[in-house]
């Protein structure tokens, strides 16, 4: 920083800001750090209120209406409602940029790579910002799971991605895993930012747990017994086995039937937050299912109330599969925060990073190892997962890094230094 003006910064994500944390923080992990930061997103759930409190971080919304929702019908339509949302994006968040005070430095998530590569790059080079790209995934393999991997439209995705790659001033990526391959593939540097979980992810007091349990108990109709409570955070999107839950789901009930347990009341609560284009598609399947020995429930939470879900919970439920196999899923961290052990899906050995099994959770491969975890927590008897038991108790040993510290360590010269 020069004299005594403050960096300023833009934080820029083209998707919903309310549903993009780390992006949150990196804006509230800049303005402790004195710089004046404009948060730029499109517009959705609310941010955290630690944003709004904070008086160094300004937020600005991009209408996202027009092509919001995009039809299934073909890859042939999806590309071209694609094409011109990206347009229609890219107008609105040059116009955005170009409108805010000149910015020492233009942090860009990706994905997604289009148009926001192109846009943070024009208005870093009109303004002799640098340029810090977040690598979060691969665009390019996020669309191949809707065209596939051979698709004229992935390949030229994956050298628009390699060039903006290129010429970017510094890169911050989730894993080890992500930034070799960066390296080998791009030619590009990353430093590995790890996802940890900021101060708010905590244990609740009491008081504050009771509250908020009235509300799913009083729609589930679980009465004010306190069950036990997996809590799943979900954006409902196509890279999350929403089959080998409902299996798992289906195995639980039978396995509690057959030990004899009364179906009178529910003995496990699932809570699954989040919204996303999948959701209504799985509560339609849901319904069809009988279950009764556990309650699902799926809601929307605000941000200030999903930490609290968070930390009641007996245990996080990760259905997260990567389309690179290269990111992690942020929600591990959230669940290390507040010393809950996390239930996550093996998609790849990029999750040894984050997570050991008898540490910060176990790992699953199949319907019927989730179902034993279900049965346990609902009979109360972790002998059957070990690891699981032993979790609880390394958590409470051994409290989290937390953002801050990380970024603090990690990021800021990435991201603050004049010279980086």
């Amino acid at each position: 920083m020069k004299g005594s003006q403050p960096m300023r910064t833009a934080v820029v994500v083209l998707g919903d800001l309310g549903r993009s944390p780390r992006m949150q923080y990196h804006a509230l992990a800049a303005a402790v750090n004195g710089a004046e930061v404009d948060l730029v997103g499109l517009e959705g759930a609310p941010v955290h209120e630690a944003l709004t409190a904070e008086p160094r971080v300004r937020t600005h919304r991009l209408q996202d209406r027009v092509f919001a929702a995009r039809a299934s019908r073909g890859p042939g339509r999806f590309i071209v409602q694609s094409g011109g949302r990206a347009v229609l994006h890219a107008v609105r968040l040059m116009t955005s940029l170009l409108r805010l005070p000149p910015q020492q430095v233009i942090i860009v998530q990706n994905p997604p790579a289009v148009p926001t590569l192109t846009v943070a790059w024009l208005v870093a080079r009109l303004r002799g910002s640098r340029m810090v790209i977040d690598w979060h995934n691969l665009s390019h393999t996020v669309l191949a799971v809707r065209l596939g991997p051979e698709h004229r439209a992935v390949r030229s995705l994956l050298r628009s991605e390699r060039r903006w790659a290129r010429r970017a001033d510094a890169h911050l990526a989730v894993s080890h895993a992500l930034a070799d391959w960066l390296r080998r593939e791009f030619g590009v540097a990353a430093t590995v930012l790890y996802d940890r979980p900021p101060s708010f992810f905590t244990k609740p007091d009491l008081s504050t747990a009771a509250e908020l349990w009235k509300r799913p108990a009083s729609e589930l109709h679980l009465g004010a017994r306190r069950l036990p409570v997996v809590v799943c955070p979900t954006s409902w999107t196509p890279d999350e086995d929403f089959d080998l839950l409902l299996e798992a789901l289906e195995r639980t009930e039978r396995r509690l039937a057959g030990a004899g347990v009364s179906a009178d009341a529910p003995h496990l609560a699932l809570m699954m937050t989040g919204r996303g284009a999948l959701k209504t598609e799985f509560e339609h399947r849901l319904a069809r299912r009988d279950l009764r020995r556990v309650a699902v429930r799926t809601t929307w939470l605000e941000p200030h109330d999903y930490p609290v879900l968070v930390g009641m919970a007996d245990a996080g439920l990760c259905l997260h599969q990567s389309s690179s196999g290269l990111d992690l899923p942020m929600k591990v961290a959230d669940f290390r925060g507040a010393g809950v052990p996390v239930c996550a899906y093996d998609y790849a050995p990029v999750l040894s990073e984050v997570l050991t099994p008898g540490r910060e959770g176990v790992s699953f491969r199949e319907p019927g190892e989730l179902s034993v975890i279900f049965h346990a927590l609902a009979s109360a008897d972790l002998t059957a997962v070990p690891q699981f038991a032993a979790s609880r108790s390394w958590l409470a040993a051994n409290p989290p890094e937390r953002w801050q510290t990380e970024w603090d360590r990690v990021a800021r010269t990435v991201v603050l230094s004049p010279t980086a």
